[in-house]
């Protein structure tokens, strides 16, 4: 892989996002479920999309969320659900959502009790030891 010119440099100023503009586009813009590029997309390490763009917003963390708590349901997960958040301009908002439907759906929440952000290994390893010291398969969680 090549090295990119700007490696090592200072961000210049058009390489910095208006992170204002950013988390109102996520509040405010609706997708229009028949674009695909407006569809929710997955990575590697979860949802992709900018907001701009109209690929990562409210109405997607809600429907996601919404999805993710019938699914537990229906597979008769009873455990917490592990939520984390990380240092990306959506994170908090998304994070804020994702907890509103989660608790509107009586699900177990467990966050970072020094409301801090999570680093994926650490929120892989909580939920490894609750795992193993649950006291039944029923109480067992998964990772989001």
């Amino acid at each position: 892989m090549a090295r990119h010119e700007c490696a090592g440099q200072p961000a210049r100023p058009e390489d910095l996002v208006d992170v204002a503009s950013l988390v109102t586009a996520y509040y405010t813009r609706v997708p229009d479920p028949e674009d695909v590029d407006q569809q929710v997309a997955f990575g590697t390490s979860g949802h992709r999309g900018s907001a701009l763009d109209t690929a990562f917003n409210e109405a997607h963390i809600l429907a996601t969320t919404q999805a993710i708590c019938e699914y537990r349901r229906q597979q008769g997960t009873t455990g917490p659900l592990f939520l984390g958040r990380d240092t990306h301009a959506l994170s908090e908002p998304a994070w804020a959502s994702a907890l509103e439907v989660l608790v509107a759906n009586d699900v177990t929440v467990l966050v970072d009790a020094t409301d801090r952000y999570t680093p994926t290994p650490a929120v892989s390893r909580a939920i490894l030891a609750h795992n193993r010291e649950a006291p039944a398969a029923a109480t067992r969680t998964a990772s989001w």
